[in-house]
């Protein structure tokens, strides 16, 4: 069973919904991020990183002054660099919520270093990735130890159960280094 399961889908789809859900229904502690819109009058104005142990900032406003943009938004690579790296280095086996692989957060070559070093510790990855993307997101997309598994409006509701079910089996066939790890107990 591959260890790196990655959500894909149309922007909307539910990819962070089916994080969030599958975050609360851990039975061990994880480390990570993930991202949501912040809306002003019913229109996206940005997107928040939030970090599983309590940091949140802006990954990119429409106010922020960058040199790097997408669209309308001004990416923070400054908050990607403090808050989702630290997040998402693995310290020994754990599970690790990156939400998301994308064209934002890719404009930092320290987050593309940071996934990478995550995608190869023997921690469980859950994350989500662009549909598209650049030449590094198609590289981590046809890595031997990821799964994509694509959200559409028929599965979103239960993927959340699929992917818990497959850490479980991961968690299973990994108990003994997991026993020893107090990050997990």
């Amino acid at each position: 069973m591959k260890k790196n399961i990655f959500l894909t889908g149309a922007p909307s789809s539910g990819k962070t919904t089916i994080i969030k859900k599958v975050v609360r229904a851990l039975t061990v502690p994880a480390t990570g991020f993930y991202t949501e819109e912040e809306r002003k009058k019913d229109r996206r104005v940005g997107f928040v990183m939030n970090s599983l142990d309590g940091h949140k900032g802006y990954l990119a406003h429409q106010d922020l002054r960058s040199d790097f943009h997408i669209r309308r938004y001004g990416v923070s690579i400054e908050n990607i660099e403090s808050i989702a790296v630290p997040s998402i280095t693995p310290v020994g086996r754990q599970i690790i919520i990156l939400d998301e692989i994308g064209k934002m957060e890719c404009f930092s070559g320290i987050f593309r270093q940071a996934a990478l070093k995550a995608l190869d510790s023997p921690s469980i990855v859950i994350g989500t990735i662009t549909l598209g993307g650049d030449e590094f997101i198609a590289g981590v997309k046809t890595r031997a130890d990821v799964e994509i598994l694509e959200v559409t409006k028929d599965n979103r509701e239960y993927l959340p159960q699929v992917i818990t079910r497959k850490i479980e089996v991961l968690l299973g066939i990994m108990t003994s280094n997991f026993e020893n790890n107090p990050t997990l107990s």
